[in-house]
């Protein structure tokens, strides 16, 4: 699998690869049924997390296969956390947690006031603090806005937090900008980048509602 730089931006990466083409085209088409939709989606969330762990630290370990002795690594032991912002971030925890199954997943409850855009956060459960080696996985299938991205990113960073990383299937250059802006620091993996919000603060073309076609209450 293979990244570009968009902008000549090394920590804003978009997914460049024929399979995970043909899975977003799927997933943006209005008549996918809910059960190829998550499955799209749980797809292309793997994909995501396999790229943005690419600088994991590992170990040289010794393996013994059937007919001998070899050389193989491993992870090294240093926390890595999936942060689902819900409810729509659910759609992409599965795969996460099926690459990373010593993970800790901490869910962050927020949703958007329609009048605003703003975030309204409703559900927040992390420790008091974290270790600034700590590898934070922040999910969610759409960076619209930023702003649930930005708050999500500003309650980690506030407990010591210093190597997260934010993963969209769909982003729009109006939320990149806000998120470079608050956290420069923090890169961001997406399958695409699309046109623009709209009036309402939808992604355009974008795919619809993330969380009502995964849990099918449209």
């Amino acid at each position: 699998m293979t990244t570009m730089a968009i902008e000549s931006d090394k920590l804003v990466q978009v997914l460049d690869h024929p399979l995970v083409h043909c899975a977003l085209a799927e997933l943006r088409a209005k008549d996918t049924p809910v059960v190829r939709f998550r499955a799209r989606a749980r797809e292309l969330a793997k994909f995501l997390v396999l790229e943005a762990t690419r600088d994991l630290a590992t170990e040289e370990i010794e393996v013994e296969t059937p007919l001998g002795k070899t050389a193989g690594r491993a992870l090294l032991h240093k926390k890595i956390v999936i942060a689902p912002i819900l409810r729509a971030g659910l759609a992409m925890v599965e795969p996460a947690i099926e690459l990373l199954p010593e993970a800790e997943v901490r869910h962050i409850g927020l949703y958007r006031n329609e009048e605003t855009l703003r975030p309204v956060t409703y559900y927040v459960k992390l420790p008091e603090t974290y270790d600034a080696t700590t590898t934070v996985l922040v999910i969610d299938p759409m960076l619209a806005t930023g702003g649930s991205a930005v708050e999500t990113i500003n309650l980690f960073k506030a407990r010591g937090a210093g190597n997260i990383k934010y993963l969209c299937l769909i982003a729009s250059p109006e939320g990149i900008a806000a998120l470079r802006k608050a956290h420069p620091d923090v890169a961001i993996y997406t399958v695409s980048i699309d046109s623009h919000l709209n009036e309402h603060g939808y992604i355009v073309p974008g795919l619809g509602d993330a969380g009502d076609r995964t849990f099918g209450t449209l």
